[in-house]
C-alpha cells in the first residue's frame, strides 16, 4: 500500500495498490492470493476463464451477502476476481485482435478474387467480340 493503511480502505485504495507493483505504474497488478488460487488463474484455459471468474464474483458476492467479519478474506476474493476479470478481458482482447487479423487477411483474398473474376469475364467478353462467327 503506498498511503497509510488502516482497516477501512477504500475500492480505490485497492485498486490503487493492484496497479503498483515495485514502484512503477502501470505493472501487473501484484494480488495477495493463495499460490494455488493465483497459479490456477495464470494456467487456465482461456476457454474456463469466464467460468473462474463467475466462481470468484459468487464467492465474493455470497460473503458480502452473509456479512462475512473478515476484511482480508474479502480483499483475497475480491482480488482474485478482479485478477480473474483482468486475465478475461486481456484474453478477449487478444482474440479480438486476432481476427481482425485474420478478417483483413479473408478481405484482401476476396479482393483478389473479385480480380480474378472480374478478368475473366473481361478475357471471355474480349474473346466473344473477336472471334469470328460462323453461321
Amino acid at each position: 500500500m503506498r498511503g497509510i493503511g488502516g482497516p477501512l480502505l477504500t475500492i480505490g485504495d485497492l485498486l490503487g495498490d493492484l496497479a503498483f507493483d515495485g514502484g512503477e505504474v502501470g505493472g501487473e497488478a501484484s494480488v495477495p492470493s493463495s499460490p494455488s488460487e493465483a497459479h490456477h488463474v495464470e494456467e487456465a484455459n482461456p476457454c474456463e476463464l469466464n467460468r473462474i471468474f463467475g466462481e470468484h464474483y459468487d464467492n465474493l458476492m455470497k460473503s458480502l451477502w452473509e456479512n462475512d467479519p473478515s476484511w482480508p478474506s474479502l480483499m483475497l476474493k475480491l482480488c482474485m476476481a478482479l485478477k480473474t476479470a483482468d486475465k478475461l478481458v486481456s484474453r478477449a482482447n487478444a482474440d479480438a485482435e486476432q481476427l481482425c487479423g485474420k478478417v483483413e487477411m479473408l478481405e484482401h483474398i476476396l479482393e483478389r478474387s473479385d480480380h480474378a473474376v472480374t478478368a475473366i469475364f473481361e478475357g471471355l467478353e474480349h474473346a466473344a467480340h473477336t472471334s469470328p462467327r460462323v453461321g
